[in-house]
């Protein structure tokens, strides 16, 4: 384990810092599997941060099969091969190659699922896609960053695609990757201009799923996903 006081610094998130931290101690095996936690008190000690941060950083490794608590006795770090999980850990979305690995992943999944949602979208499917696109045009207009306007979006293609797994998956890279979204979505936002190109480029994604072009919507997601990281990028600086 780390030494004592051995300070996490601010972070988007202190429980996910200290989660990964964590992670790393069972990777390297200076957490052995059956091995018992510290307890919150004292990794709350070691970090420097709260116990209830501490607990949310357990719960997330235990989530990722990594750790398992038994009442009264604490937490301990789970047997081998017991992670049934698959996790998504990103600690900087500066870094230009954990971005591209990023952006390849999203595109392998939103933009097969965009093109899966031009052919089988039906009327009611569509209805609900284009609620959502002009729901982002009115966060535009009252200068709104349209965060969560943004994410309903591509939610509404995914649920026209009929698969819940496809569901499922993209539920989890909203979760992990909401940062990614809201930072490029608050910086189109400050830059005049931007948010209507990236509205645009949300207008050809629906045209291509209205005329249910499975082609063209693969690429206007495909267009969509390698902007929004080209603009990231710019927002971050080198």
């Amino acid at each position: 384990m780390a030494q004592p006081r051995d300070i996490i610094g601010r972070a988007p998130s202190l429980a996910e810092t200290l989660a990964h931290r964590l992670r790393e101690e069972i990777a390297s095996g200076r957490l052995q599997p059956g091995e018992r936690l510290p307890t919150e008190h004292q990794m709350a000690e070691t970090y420097g941060v709260s116990r209830p941060i501490v607990r949310e950083a357990v719960g997330r490794l235990k989530h990722d099969g990594l750790v398992t608590t038994r009442q009264g006795a604490g937490a301990f770090v789970a047997e081998p091969g017991a992670a049934s999980t698959f996790r998504l850990d990103i600690a900087d979305f500066s870094d230009k190659v954990e971005m591209r690995a990023i952006v390849e992943l999203l595109m392998a999944v939103e933009a097969t699922a965009t093109a899966h949602a031009a052919v089988r979208r039906t009327d009611e499917d569509l209805a609900r896609i284009r609620e959502q696109l002009e729901a982002m045009q009115e966060a535009i207009v009252r200068g709104e960053p349209g965060v969560d306007e943004d994410m309903a979006f591509h939610r509404s293609i995914v649920e026209a695609t009929g698969n819940p797994y496809f569901r499922d998956l993209s539920q989890f890279l909203d979760h992990r990757v909401r940062h990614f979204i809201r930072t490029a979505r608050a910086n189109t936002a400050r830059h005049g201009g931007l948010a209507q190109a990236v509205q645009r480029e949300h207008d050809a994604i629906f045209a291509a799923i209205e005329k249910k072009d499975p082609i063209a919507a693969r690429a206007a997601a495909e267009e969509h996903l390698r902007n929004a990281a080209a603009r990231l990028a710019v927002y971050l600086g080198p």
